[in-house]
């Protein structure tokens, strides 16, 4: 069994597309020393490095790559059973590295909550799980991804503002910005709000059910802020 340090924290963020998970996720790695685990990321690797008709058997079915990735690029969540099985590999090489984590997009389902947070648990001990829900509108979940960019190189997501609207390169590494095609279209992003109020939003029960502590910040004021409260709320 593997097993890591009883100080190795996992924060898990949950919140509406464009709620700030990818920035907060970043800030809140570097500040506690943690992994950034972005299931995005994941699933964006095996789409782009995926072979002609590869496909995963999972629990006696059949998960074709190129299915799962037209449901992502449409704005609805992956199957279940095969984000898991991703997701679950990879948070065991890194436990096995001794690292903390913090989780953006996972888990995104109660299919995912009931295999993933068992295994979160028996790696990092209860006491060090802590999960964040990020909180806006949908009118401005919608705003937030029809204006958002991601830097190319490292994904930085850049948030719209005065400042940033005529950026055209990452002040942080350089690279140029770009909009995810498909992803952050009107009528995709309206999908993906429909997607986590029906299938996302109803693991907070789950959580509490398996007394995890679960912080709501308001994601709405500048990232500054909403990170500052994030700190406070999770008291490590």
């Amino acid at each position: 069994m593997t097993k890591t340090k009883n100080n190795q924290k996992v924060i898990v963020l949950l919140g509406s597309p464009g709620a700030g998970k990818g920035t907060q996720g970043e800030l809140l790695a570097e500040s506690l020393h943690l992994f950034y685990f972005e299931t995005s990321r994941i699933l964006e690797e095996i789409f782009k490095g995926a072979k002609k008709g590869e496909a995963f058997k999972i629990e006696g079915k059949t998960f074709k790559v190129s299915h799962e990735k037209k449901l992502w690029e449409t704005g609805k969540l992956c199957d279940p059973p095969f984000v898991t099985l991703l997701v679950k590999k990879r948070i065991k090489e890194l436990a096995k590295e001794g690292k903390g984590l913090v989780l953006s997009g996972s888990p995104r389902t109660i299919y995912e909550g009931e295999r993933i947070v068992p295994l979160l648990k028996k790696l990092y001990q209860p006491k060090n799980i802590k999960l964040v829900l990020l909180e806006i509108s949908p009118k401005e979940t919608l705003f937030r991804n029809s204006h958002r960019r991601i830097c190319q190189l490292m994904r930085h997501p850049i948030l719209f503002s005065k400042e940033t609207e005529n950026l055209r390169h990452c002040p942080l590494d350089g690279s140029r910005l770009l909009k995810r095609k498909g992803l952050d279209d009107l009528e995709t992003i309206k999908t993906r709000i429909e997607e986590y109020k029906e299938r996302t939003y109803p693991l907070i029960d789950y959580f509490k059910r398996e007394r995890l502590k679960v912080v709501k910040v308001n994601g709405s004021p500048p990232p500054a802020k909403v990170f500052s409260q994030i700190l406070k709320k999770l008291n490590f």
